[in-house]
């Protein structure tokens, strides 16, 4: 049975008008700051299964420039950091026949959103994500939203996982 969401207003602006712009505001405002409510801090990881272990490794240590924190070969998994987000990476138990996620249809995660320094730092990193092997272009580099500043783009990594990288600032 879901949880209800307690109390969603205090922590989230309207959703009335312009849903995009009120959720920019929110997590680009101080208003996050002031969450006394939560009972988290933080994402501690987040665990993706892939169907090829070393070429996940591979995209997020040679590509983006990660470090290695962990490996079990035993339970094929790889544990990866930028020093603030840390992944664990697990090989599926049999990749010829895993079923790749439709973010359509399945439930699940959709995307992961990584951030990057600034939008110099996004577009650098666009030109090395695209010629990395295995790695496919959803969309380069472009405003979030029509009428926007923020760019983003999002690709799938060697194993199919959408990923979106944008600007912090």
């Amino acid at each position: 049975m879901p949880v209800p969401i307690r109390n969603r207003q205090k922590s989230m602006p309207s959703e009335t008008g312009k849903p995009w712009q009120s959720m920019q505001r929110y997590f680009f405002s101080s208003a996050r700051k002031n969450m006394s409510e939560a009972l988290t801090c933080g994402v501690h990881h987040v665990g993706l299964a892939v169907p090829d272990l070393d070429a996940a490794m591979a995209f997020f240590c040679d590509t983006l420039g990660w470090k290695e924190v962990g490996r079990n070969d035993n339970y094929p998994s790889g544990f990866v950091t930028d020093g603030s987000t840390t992944l664990t990476l697990w090989r599926v138990a049999d990749p010829a026949t895993a079923i790749a996620f439709d973010r359509r249809a399945n439930i699940g995660l959709h995307h992961l959103a990584l951030a990057v320094p600034d939008e110099a730092a996004l577009f650098a990193l666009f030109d090395k994500v695209s010629r990395h092997p295995g790695v496919t272009i959803e969309f380069p580099p472009g405003p979030v939203r029509p009428g926007m500043d923020r760019k983003h783009f999002i690709c799938a990594m060697p194993g199919g996982l959408r990923l979106e990288f944008t600007p912090r600032t």
